[in-house]
């Protein structure tokens, strides 16, 4: 898509970004599960001390697309990137949009000379998972994703 501006996200485009995050959780069926708020990403991506950060992609005044990251550290690699959400709205989907905001976070991991970029994809999501293969992502099975959510962090 040609008219579609990929760009770093500013304050003013939280409600367009949290609503492709809302999207994103309806998608996964797990909207139930999103309890961030628009005013929580307002202050953690553009605090005193950002947590993330973001590229949009807007068409005509509207977001459309977003990739959310932030920059992790690695005792076996260094300067890491993690991408945390590559959303496009649906009806932008597979028009390239996708790609376009990929290849922004790729430039940023050139620009702060990262040694490693690195995300997760749901093992359901074949069209994400055949976008990552075109690219020449490699899949770790190897791996068993932990967390622990604020309910238990608070009891330990």
């Amino acid at each position: 898509m040609t008219n579609v501006a990929i760009r770093q996200g500013q304050i003013d485009d939280i409600k367009g970004i949290f609503n492709l995050v809302k999207e994103l959780a309806i998608y996964e069926n797990a909207l139930a599960e999103l309890t961030n708020t628009e005013q929580r990403m307002r202050e953690d991506g553009f605090g005193e001390k950002p947590y993330f950060h973001t590229f949009v992609a807007e068409l005509e005044q509207q977001i459309i697309g977003v990739a959310l990251y932030y920059f992790s550290y690695s005792s076996w690699k260094g300067k890491s990137m993690y991408i945390d959400d590559l959303i496009v709205t649906e009806e932008y989907r597979h028009t390239g949009v996708g790609q376009s905001l990929f290849k922004a976070c790729i430039e940023e991991a050139k620009q702060q000379q990262v040694y490693k970029l690195h995300w997760q994809v749901l093992d359901w999501n074949a069209p994400a998972i055949d976008f990552y293969k075109k690219i020449g992502a490699t899949f770790d099975a190897e791996w068993i994703n932990c967390k622990i959510l604020h309910e238990k962090i608070q009891q330990a």
